[in-house]
C-alpha cells in the first residue's frame, strides 16, 4: 500500500512524481530543488541560500508526512559543482542531530532547471 503526500508548504512537482510517497513506515522524499513556493522562484544567490530552501522544502514535506530529519535514515545529495560541497554541507549538516543519516553527495553535469542542488531522502515515521 502506497500513500501519496502533498503539501502546499513545498513546491508542486515538476513532472509526474510525488512529493513523497508513504510506504508502510518508510517516507520516500522525491528530491526537492530550491524553489519558494511563497515567490515561486528559485533561490540560487549562493550555495547556502540555496541548500536552505531545499532543506526547508524537504522539512515541510516531511512533517506533511508525519516525521521530521531526526527520522531520515538516508539521503543522496546531487551537486552541479563539487567545489559547493563544504559550503553545502555546513548548511545541510545544521539540520541534524546525530545520529545522522546514511548518504552520499553525486557531481552530476546539470539538474532541472539549471539548479547547484538537488536532495532526496528517505525517512522513517515515528
Amino acid at each position: 500500500m502506497r500513500t501519496m503526500v502533498m503539501t502546499d508548504q513545498a513546491p508542486e512537482p515538476m513532472g509526474p512524481f510525488s512529493q513523497a510517497v508513504i510506504a508502510g513506515n518508510f517516507i520516500f522524499v522525491s528530491a526537492q530543488l530550491a524553489r519558494n513556493t511563497l515567490t515561486g522562484k528559485l533561490m540560487m544567490e549562493n550555495i547556502e541560500t540555496e541548500t536552505r530552501q531545499v532543506m526547508e522544502n524537504l522539512k515541510a514535506i516531511l512533517a506533511e508526512a508525519g516525521s521530521n530529519f531526526d527520522h531520515v535514515i538516508k539521503a543522496s545529495i546531487f551537486l552541479k559543482d563539487m567545489q559547493d560541497f563544504y559550503a553545502m554541507n555546513d548548511v545541510y549538516s545544521s539540520y541534524f542531530n546525530k545520529p545522522f543519516p546514511a548518504r552520499e553527495t553525486i557531481q552530476v553535469a546539470g539538474l532541472p532547471a539549471d539548479v547547484n542542488i538537488e536532495i532526496s531522502m528517505i525517512a522513517v515515521k515515528p
